[in-house]
């Protein structure tokens, strides 16, 4: 009795596993596959992740190709549903970001994030903050200052970091996990803390100041194919071994 019940147990996980990622696949918006989302646009490649978080003004919001948006992000350009924006994109995302579950960009005036800008999870950009110049009057309910956001390409922002309004990163910028920016970020700079500052630059003469304590990562071993790496992708629905995939094949 006790083996037949392992048995049902275990048939009823694979089961619900392999319904869940059927859905996952189902639900994930591309721009073949929009579902309801009419984004301003949604290039190739680019992948929603199911479920998705909330989203609207669509089509105030333009994804570049080969984007990778993870679980329930959020995705907003205006202060509401429904509003009509002007002629412009509000929302603005370059070829190649990825931006990582239970992130939020919440864009009430211009956001911009650069090419190959990596975000973690839940990472939090926003243009907007609450008033509180009223003493005797709910924050809530007093008006909120509004700026634009940018991101220069080649980011990487860590797990919980939150760019608050103004904020301007330049290029190839590493935000530490939990930091919180405000303000101007040069290029090939690294900043954490709350309220976030630059703890290492880099200097065409010297290099990295502070010098890096870490040591350089491993490179790609050579002979390694496209399609070798892309095969590491299939390992958990069950595709084939990196070893499996010979050299030049697709």
């Amino acid at each position: 009795m006790l083996r037949r019940r392992n048995t049902f147990s275990s048939l009823t996980s694979r089961v619900l596993h392999t319904g869940w990622r059927w859905v996952q696949r189902a639900g994930a918006v591309t721009a073949e596959r929009p579902g309801r989302l009419r984004f301003g646009r949604i290039g190739t490649g680019t992948r929603l992740a199911f479920p998705q978080g909330t989203v609207f003004g669509e089509p105030w919001i333009e994804l570049g190709d080969h984007c990778v948006i993870g679980e329930q992000v959020t995705l907003t350009a205006g202060m509401m549903p429904d509003l009509n924006l002007g002629p412009e994109p509000v929302l603005t995302l370059g070829n190649g970001v990825v931006l990582g579950r239970g992130s939020h960009v919440i864009a009430d005036t211009t956001v911009t994030v650069g090419s190959d800008t990596y975000c973690g999870p839940y990472v939090y950009i926003t243009t907007t903050n609450h008033s509180y110049d009223d003493p005797h009057e709910p924050i809530g309910k007093q008006w909120p200052r509004m700026e634009p956001v940018t991101i220069g390409t080649g980011c990487w922002l860590g797990t919980g970091a939150v760019i608050l309004p103004g904020a301007r990163l330049g290029r190839n910028v590493v935000v530490a996990a939990g930091a919180v920016v405000r303000g101007e970020v040069p290029d090939h700079a690294v900043v954490a803390g709350a309220p976030a500052r630059v703890v290492r630059r880099w200097d065409a003469e010297q290099g990295w100041q502070p010098p890096l304590r870490t040591p350089a990562p491993v490179p790609i071993p050579a002979g390694i194919t496209p399609e070798q790496l892309l095969a590491l992708g299939d390992l958990e629905l069950g595709g084939p071994e990196l070893g499996d995939v010979e050299p030049g094949t697709s």
